[in-house]
């Protein structure tokens, strides 16, 4: 009998993330899901991260707390930094300084803990190209630091980070997630929600996700402020 193989998968509750999730159980792994909640504005987002958990019976899903608004830098947990509503040049203001780098490091602990083959992130070199902890090389050096910083890693057995969607647009993004059974009515994009669960449309998530969703031919689920 083959032992179970396991994966830590980053589950934001957004589109990117649950696309991921899907595609690590359709690939035969076991999924233990890890969120987060750093101050974002949009917290919303956790209980969509709840909900598609239970939906995709993972193994466990865990919710980190801790305080990135502390530092602040970003649009996403600075309430006196406005959330763009157009595009902009250069690296937009809702990156958050080193988020991925700390959100990995929390699933390698983890996943060293439930001695995992795999962490899975719905990073993306197209879409938020500015981010720069979205890039290849951010997770080949990433990943070179894992296996040298752990004691898994010393020993043998060698952890990757999966990213199956980095090369991907939405539109491709959404149509694979709809091929391995992906519920989008259960994701939350947008950075700035209202109080009737409405997104702005407006802000970069709405326009990725909209723009994706009307490429790939797939109705878009999401419940946008005048019906935009």
């Amino acid at each position: 009998m083959q032992p179970t193989r396991k994966a830590v998968v980053l589950l934001s509750g957004g589109l990117d993330s649950a696309t991921c999730l899907a595609l690590a159980k359709q690939q035969g792994f076991e999924c233990y899901a890890l969120s987060f909640d750093y101050g974002q504005r949009h917290r919303i987002e956790l209980t969509a991260a709840a909900r598609i958990a239970t939906a995709m019976q993972v193994a466990e899903h865990r919710l980190i707390r801790m305080d990135l608004g502390g530092i602040g830098g970003s649009a996403l947990t600075d309430a006196s930094i406005s959330v763009p509503e157009r595009e902009s040049a250069g690296i937009p203001v809702t990156y958050v300084p080193a988020r991925n780098t700390i959100f990995l490091s929390f699933a390698l602990a983890w996943a060293e803990v439930l001695k995992a083959q795999a962490i899975y992130i719905g990073v993306n070199a197209l879409d938020y190209s500015g981010y720069p902890d979205c890039r290849p090389a951010f997770i080949e050096a990433f990943q070179h630091m894992a296996n040298l910083a752990t004691k898994v890693g010393v020993e043998g057995q060698t952890l990757k980070i999966e990213t199956p969607l980095m090369a991907l647009d939405k539109a491709a993004i959404i149509k694979a997630g709809i091929a391995a059974g992906v519920d989008y009515s259960l994701t939350v994009s947008c950075y700035q929600l209202n109080d009737h669960s409405e997104a702005c449309g407006k802000c970069d998530s709405c326009r990725f996700r909209k723009k994706g969703f009307l490429e790939a031919g797939v109705p878009d689920p999401t419940r946008y402020v005048n019906a935009q």
